[in-house]
């Protein structure tokens, strides 16, 4: 196994050469100083065009997740456990703002990364002789959890609740871990571009290769062979075999004249398919993938759709638009949209969940503005109940082995609760606070349901497990903004109440 650094600096010198021919120019009067600061303490790490290499693209799609306060702060300090140095010494502050406004400006020529840089980028590392996990740990119960505090991942054990390893993974994790069928292998996306493929069994990283410049989130097949990339930019689609990460085709999100940006693609189990959700073409794409290329079914919608759900057997997705206040139901055999649905807010379908209520199938969604959870009968796509919360949410997970739905107020001041809804009564019938001040958000379970594992979004922050029956707190683990945490079983077999 490379040591870090030099996992981090191959890529770095097979994949970037194309980049260092244009130079970091912003679409406002360009400050020429801080132009060529950029250039002296900057493009090294960062790429001439701000478009990342040993560190993490330095654009504004890329930074989204960084105040520009907190840009500032690493810029003086320094990031820990990183090659990112400290100016303070060097740069005074004054020149240290300017260079921050020119970072979060964009770029007057739009940065390429095409076919060879893809294929450049690529690194393989040494693939261990051994078939068998390096643990006692049932295979099927471990999470994988993201901690975005320091970028790191935690390999969990489900049944113990034990750090199994802990490992530095690419800078800014986004769109979740995606499991190979089999549990052994675990693949992460990060926003600057990163494709991993990290050996669980081993706890070895295996490949990596940078598949855009602003990616969304990753996609992997049901039967493990292919993996999909959805890019803001450049805005398309990379397709992948997950054996060695080698790259297949590259599919422009685009119709006519118009390019759109790819919000995030979804797999499709029982259709053998991916499907993707473009921000700016009214259009949703049905991919079809082969060893050397990609067929693409076009379904046409009213409105441009970026935030998907499914139900569970995958004959209708349910889609909403950013503007808010409204989502449509189309059916994906015929391609026909059945129903719409008249939600105020703005709904995050995407972290819906479903579950029985009596005889029939319901929907629960979170609202990214409006105080509310909305309750949908999927058999006539009606609103069956509004409830109430204390501000906007973010994540609803539930798990069939559970009576409970758990939802919490991400936004707003009362960001440190989290509501507990009965899936029978369809109501609240308690509030968490599990750890006052401070986010609480994203619980997931474990294989059997019996376990709810809850995070506190802080850098001083928790693993909280709970009893999923009973509600009571079982143990706290402390670890690093635990942004997420996955389950193979659930996440490999699309238990209904968890994260696709």
């Amino acid at each position: 196994m490379l040591n870090p650094l030099s996992r981090w600096l191959l890529p770095l010198l097979i994949g970037n050469l194309s980049i260092l021919t244009c130079v970091a120019q912003t679409s406002t009067a360009a400050d020429s100083e801080a132009l060529q600061i950029y250039q002296d303490h900057c493009a090294g790490c960062h790429g001439a065009q701000r478009t990342g290499a040993m560190g993490p693209a330095l654009l504004p799609e890329s930074l989204a997740r960084l105040r520009k306060a907190e840009a500032l702060n690493v810029m003086l300090h320094g990031r820990v456990l990183t090659q990112m140095p400290a100016f303070d010494r060097q740069i005074p502050e004054e020149k240290l703002q300017r260079l921050i406004e020119l970072i979060y400006s964009p770029p007057a020529e739009p940065p390429r990364w095409e076919e060879k840089d893809i294929t450049q980028s690529r690194v393989s590392y040494p693939v261990p002789d051994n078939d068998k996990p390096l643990f006692s740990a049932d295979p099927q119960n471990l999470f994988i959890v993201v901690e975005l505090g320091d970028h790191s991942a935690t390999l969990l054990d489900g049944d113990k609740f034990e750090a199994i390893t802990r490992f530095k993974t690419r800078f800014a994790l986004h769109g979740g871990p995606k499991f190979s069928p089999d549990g052994r292998y675990v693949y992460f996306a990060s926003r600057d571009g990163w494709i991993s493929k990290y050996d669980i069994y081993n706890m070895t990283y295996l490949a990596e290769i940078r598949v855009g410049i602003n990616t969304r989130n990753l996609a992997i097949s049901a039967d493990g062979q292919y993996l999909i990339a959805a890019n803001y930019l450049p805005g398309n689609l990379v397709l992948l075999s997950s054996k060695d990460l080698s790259l297949i085709k590259i599919i422009p999100a685009s119709s006519g004249d118009t390019t759109s940006r790819v919000s995030a693609v979804y797999t499709a189990p029982p259709r053998h398919s991916f499907v993707a959700a473009l921000k700016d073409i009214a259009e949703v794409w049905e991919i079809t993938p082969s060893d050397t290329d990609a067929q693409i079914r076009r379904i046409p919608t009213s409105e441009y759709l970026d935030d998907f759900f499914f139900d569970q057997n995958y004959q209708y997705l349910i889609g909403s638009s950013r503007k808010g206040n409204s989502a449509q139901v189309v059916n994906l055999d015929s391609g026909n949209t059945v129903a719409d649905l008249s939600i105020e807010g703005m709904p995050h379908l995407g972290s819906g969940i479903t579950w029985k209520y009596q005889d029939t199938e319901v929907l629960m969604t979170p609202n990214l503005k409006d105080s509310r959870l909305t309750i949908i009968d999927m058999s006539n796509w009606k609103t069956i109940r509004q409830l109430d919360t204390q501000g906007p949410g973010f994540f609803t997970r539930s798990h069939d082995g559970s009576p409970y739905a758990w939802s919490d107020v991400f936004f707003g001041p009362h960001k440190d609760l989290i509501n507990i809804i009965d899936k029978k009564s369809l109501e609240i019938v308690k509030t968490l606070r599990p750890s006052p001040g401070k986010t609480s958000g994203h619980v997931e379970f474990t294989r059997d349901g019996r376990y709810a594992l809850l995070s506190i979004w802080d850098d001083d922050g928790e693993l909280i497990i709970y009893d999923s029956k009973t509600l009571e707190e079982v143990k706290r683990l402390p670890m690093k903004k635990p942004s997420g945490k996955y389950n193979v079983y659930n996440k490999t077999r699309y238990v209904r109440g968890t994260s696709h």
